[in-house]
């Protein structure tokens, strides 16, 4: 992570360079301050990257569109309105921030480093946002339309029109019943900040396939979503 400060927590990811995560989002940025905002959270202060998530998330959405109208011609616009939702609410995107290891790349204050902010899916998400935000800035709306396809293909083609709009838990359940395989289990590995705003960090473990992520959220019910969401992402990938 670039900016690491004293005194913090010890899970806290080492310095990375940004530059590997640009060559993950295969996108060669000319404007190089472009992509540190991009990373900049508020808690970090100087040129954050709210402005650039607000963009990005318009631009993300309008791809979006166009995939899945090109991808299913036969489904109607409410099915594809739900679609969209699907794809890009916080835990869809903060599962794919995590794939990037978009952690070890955040720039974030001290307060929000100690508290675990680094695997928080709001943050993760807005800054993937504000990824995609830089991109166009830095190079056009083509070249932001080629980052979110790269970044969306798997979970597109991953998508079944006609299935229930179910949680993460409840699809990883089902996929692995469908298998044979033995139910994941999820534990608390910590539980940081004050009692009103408390953020839960959990586990979910399959055993059998050697698959382990974690993840936070501010309930234990909305960390085990995004671990859950994550796990499926690593089923996918490995079948």
């Amino acid at each position: 992570m670039i900016g690491a400060e004293s005194g913090l927590s010890s899970d806290a990811p080492a310095m990375t360079d940004p530059q590997i995560l640009a060559r993950r989002l295969g996108h060669a940025f000319t404007d190089q301050q472009l992509l540190r905002q991009a990373l900049t959270h508020r808690s970090h202060g100087g040129a954050d990257n709210e402005r650039l998530e607000f963009l990005g998330d318009g631009i993300l959405n309008c791809v979006v569109a166009v995939l899945l109208y090109e991808s299913f011609p036969r489904v109607d616009e409410g099915g594809l309105s739900r679609l969209r939702a699907r794809l890009v609410r916080q835990e869809s995107l903060a599962a794919i921030a995590q794939t990037l290891g978009l952690s070890d790349y955040l720039l974030l204050g001290e307060g929000e480093l100690k508290s675990g902010g680094f695997r928080r899916p709001s943050i993760l998400a807005d800054t993937l946002e504000a990824l995609v935000g830089a991109v166009f800035l830095d190079a056009g709306f083509e070249a932001a339309r080629q980052t979110v396809h790269r970044l969306m293909r798997q979970a597109i083609a991953d998508l079944d029109p006609k299935a229930e709009d179910r949680d993460p838990k409840t699809r990883l359940q089902e996929v692995l019943q469908s298998r044979r395989i033995a139910l994941p289990v999820y534990r608390v590995l910590a539980t940081r900040g004050a009692a009103h705003e408390q953020q839960f960090e959990v586990a979910c473990e399959i055993a059998a396939l050697q698959i382990s992520v974690a993840a936070m959220g501010s309930s234990r019910r909305a960390a085990e979503q995004v671990a859950a969401g994550q796990a499926l992402q690593q089923l996918n990938r490995a079948t």
